[in-house]
């Protein structure tokens, strides 16, 4: 997997992440925040959605995305997610979390050169989308 360097913008975007779910942490009800930088630079974040019957959740990936293409921003540079901790556990790190499988076609779908913030193996590295889902099907396919 290629790594490439990470930025001061795109710490400031894993700040933003972090500012976000911090803002509106609820349990049972926020507990991941997303942040994405779009090509033109503007940042924007949001919140998953949880629900008590699963299938109806939205993750904060997913959830941004809508919220930069409802607002006629298209075009995708970086996104990271970030987990906050349930009031229960007792490491409070607010850390950076790979996108689930479901998000990782989505942010392909409307920005596949788009990179992404993830840690792997204790180190905070930015990949690009298309290293998460290798082989993606696609319709030409």
């Amino acid at each position: 997997m290629e790594k490439y360097q990470l930025t001061h913008e795109d710490y400031e975007l894993i700040e933003a992440a972090k500012e976000k779910i911090i803002s509106l942490y609820e349990d049972d009800r926020h507990h991941v925040g997303a942040a994405i930088r779009t090509k033109f630079g503007k940042v924007i974040s949001a919140v998953h959605i949880e629900a008590y019957i699963g299938r109806v959740s939205v993750c904060a990936e997913a959830i941004t995305i809508g919220k930069a293409i409802s607002d006629g921003d298209k075009g995708f540079d970086t996104i990271v997610a970030v987990r906050h901790p349930y009031s229960d556990e007792v490491n409070r790190e607010i850390k950076v979390v790979s996108p689930c499988g479901m998000c990782r076609e989505l942010i392909s779908d409307y920005s596949p050169n788009c990179f992404v913030i993830i840690e792997d193996k204790g180190e905070i590295v930015k990949v690009k989308i298309h290293e998460l889902i290798p082989l993606k099907y696609k319709r030409e396919s």
